[in-house]
């Protein structure tokens, strides 16, 4: 069996372009899904608005700690400011799990200007406060939601962080599913960079007057179908 088909992807704060741009695009792929939200009415209307674009009824809405205990693996797409305290929150419902952390630090105004958090990036912050027996892996922080709709390959790379090779792999077929290029960026304190690009590419937007700038790896093989 198609190990896609088995698995439930929460998408955790998910009714944002980022979150629900994701859901769309691992829906369209096989997988089972979840958006959620504190609000469960509006983690309902936004996968009902998802599901009217896919033309068929492949995701549900719940609130968070509902989706958290439903699912394999909790992606979360919340703003910063609510990092800490959705995941004290969500703690006990995410213990043997794998949180696909996209968290970035963006600090508005100066949403341009690269901010390294306490702990040193989002994702080693939320590693330290889940514990051990969550897997947190950090992704997706430089994939524009202006590229997620659509089933079209994405000419952009993903880097994975994290410290548990197995969580990480798992991720990468989420990266392939998506239609992403994704590479093993090593352990999870590497996602400061990634975390940092985001804002560099902020910056080359606004100077560029675009929407959807991005990063690729060169000089290595690639899969075929995201090329």
């Amino acid at each position: 069996m198609n190990d896609k088909l088995i698995l439930t992807i929460a998408v955790l704060g998910g009714t944002g372009k980022e979150g629900s741009g994701l859901a769309y695009r691992w829906a369209q792929a096989g997988y089972n899904l979840i958006i959620g939200s504190r609000t469960p009415p509006k983690a309902e209307r936004v996968a009902g608005e998802v599901n009217a674009e896919l033309g068929e009824e492949l995701i549900r809405g719940l609130g968070n700690e509902e989706a958290a205990k439903a699912c394999d693996i909790a992606v979360l797409t919340v703003p910063f400011k609510a990092h800490k305290a959705t995941l004290e929150g969500l703690k006990p419902h995410l213990q043997g799990k794998i949180l696909v952390d996209v968290t970035v630090p963006l600090v508005p105004p100066s949403v341009d200007k690269v901010q390294i958090p306490e702990g040193g990036s989002a994702a080693k912050a939320a590693q330290d406060l889940l514990g051990e027996d969550v897997r947190v892996v950090s992704a997706f922080q430089n994939i524009s939601h202006e590229h997620l709709r659509g089933d079209h390959p994405i000419p952009c790379d993903v880097l994975v962080c994290g410290n548990d090779p197995e969580a990480c792999e798992q991720v990468l077929q989420l990266v392939e599913a998506a239609g992403l290029q994704g590479w093993d960026a090593g352990p999870i304190e590497n996602s400061i960079v990634a975390e940092g690009l985001t804002s560099v590419l902020i910056g080359i937007n606004k100077q560029n007057k675009v929407k959807g700038s991005g990063i690729r790896i060169t000089g290595v093989p690639r899969n075929k179908d995201v090329d």
